[in-house]
């Protein structure tokens, strides 16, 4: 069975298809140049490789962990010419992922006994954190689950008059309290409604300010330690986002973040505006967690499971 056998929805596959197309289209622009008048694979269109990796978002420490991949094969293999170099790129792409990524597809389950299952939601303000909720929301109530929304992110007023606008819109009830109180108050408050109401999920916004690492971290150990009060083991699941059109910087926050917190799941949003796609794999490989879902448009259904097959396929299509 091949590596990357078809298992999204023709649709589904088509707006990751669609929403790739700036990142493809850049990387093998580069590409082109890279191997143009070369037949062989050898020292210095691995050298150009790797400067398209590096251009391309991907990150420095990963690409150096492809490109000697890559010198594997070719060391292995004598001679490989650059018209196979693309398919060599999908397969060692697609194994350096499936090291953090296991499985096919990276969906939040909700296990047994675990009821409510507690999603804190982390990221700077600006990466669409608010919106992932909201659209996460939509997609765990299509599936027939009981979802209540906290709004922990108390410091910006927008922010909770977004989440209630994503609230109504999928008709979830919301806990809130006014602008500029305890986000910790708010937490609590959520997960025992969340109780009382039987919900199956609950997602809990969280401030995005990034001033001072030790304020943050205090902010989030206060959060889970009040919600633990209620549900000991809160929250089941800590998922940052990150806002994949920012490339570099998107690495910067991973790492501000998985200092703070334990994270344990990864979005990466507005893929489709950006030719920055490669920080995906990157951000997967480097901080060794799982990328869960991938936002690539506009829409609710455009936020995607994220499958490591499908995406590399798409990548390299």
């Amino acid at each position: 069975m091949s590596l990357f056998k078809k298992i999204f929805s023709k649709e589904k596959k088509e707006n990751l298809d669609k929403g790739l197309e700036k990142s493809k289209a850049s990387f093998f622009d580069k590409m082109s140049k890279a191997v143009a008048g070369k037949t062989k694979v050898d020292e210095e269109v691995l050298d150009d490789l790797e400067n398209v990796l590096v251009s391309s978002d991907v990150g420095v420490a990963t690409t150096i962990k492809i490109i000697n991949r890559i010198e594997e094969r070719v060391a292995r293999d004598k001679y490989l010419g650059t018209d196979e170099l693309n398919k060599i790129l999908r397969e060692e792409i697609a194994a350096l992922l499936s090291e953090t990524n296991k499985g096919e597809a990276s969906d939040i389950s909700l296990p047994e006994g675990k009821k409510p299952y507690v999603i804190m939601v982390v990221g700077v303000n600006g990466v669409g954190k608010t919106t992932t909720i909201g659209k996460l929301a939509n997609q765990f109530k299509s599936r027939g689950k009981k979802v209540v929304l906290g709004a922990a992110d108390t410091f910006r007023a927008a922010a909770i008059d977004q989440l209630q606008i994503w609230a109504d819109r999928t008709d979830v009830p919301i806990i809130k309290q006014k602008m500029g109180s305890d986000p910790a108050s708010v937490a609590f408050d959520t997960v025992q409604s969340a109780v009382k109401l039987g919900a199956d999920v609950v997602l809990i916004d969280t401030a995005g300010r990034l001033h001072n690492k030790v304020n943050l971290m205090k902010e989030l150990t206060k959060i889970k330690r009040v919600m633990q009060k209620t549900i000991p083991e809160a929250p089941h699941e800590v998922m940052l986002v990150l806002d994949g059109s920012t490339g570099q910087n998107a690495f910067e926050q991973a790492k501000q973040f998985t200092a703070a917190t334990e994270v344990t799941s990864l979005a990466v949003t507005k893929l489709d505006g950006t030719a920055k796609g490669g920080v995906v794999i990157g951000i997967s490989d480097q901080f060794q967690i799982p990328v869960k879902y991938i936002g690539v448009g506009e829409r609710v259904e455009d936020l995607q499971v994220f499958n490591k097959y499908e995406f590399v396929d798409s990548f390299f299509k």
